[in-house]
């Protein structure tokens, strides 16, 4: 089965519209027989979302300091290769070009090179 691997801070906010969770599990579920998965651990810390957003550190600050907070968290060995299988990783952003999820899946394919992780941007 395909999991959609939610790693959103914030899955309930208003501007989640019709992907707020729990919606977003039911309409995954029921319309396309996919398993839903928050996880916070993927997902930035509030304070460091807000500074990115709020303009206090660039993009490769952000992207840097989000890097060490997977590495802290050790994010690879809560989310291992089985988890990963027939996975799709889901945030806000529309492009990869400055995403936390595309950070998040090239972290979890070095630190699992087992899982042969494949990265494709949808």
């Amino acid at each position: 089965m395909v999991t959609l691997i939610d790693t959103r801070l914030r899955t309930g906010g208003q501007l989640a519209a019709f992907a707020k969770m729990p919606d977003l599990a039911y309409f995954a579920r029921e319309l396309a027989g996919i398993e839903y998965r928050s996880e916070p651990l993927l997902a930035p810390t509030a304070e460091l979302l807000d500074a990115y957003r709020g303009k206090a550190l660039s993009w490769e600050a952000y992207a840097a300091a989000y890097r060490a907070l997977l590495a802290d968290r050790a994010v690879e060995r809560e989310i291992g290769a089985d988890v990963l299988e027939r996975a799709c990783l889901l945030c806000s952003e529309a492009s990869p070009a400055r995403c936390h999820r595309r950070i998040a899946a090239e972290y979890l394919a070095a630190a699992l090179p087992e899982a042969a992780i494949e990265i494709a941007h949808l």
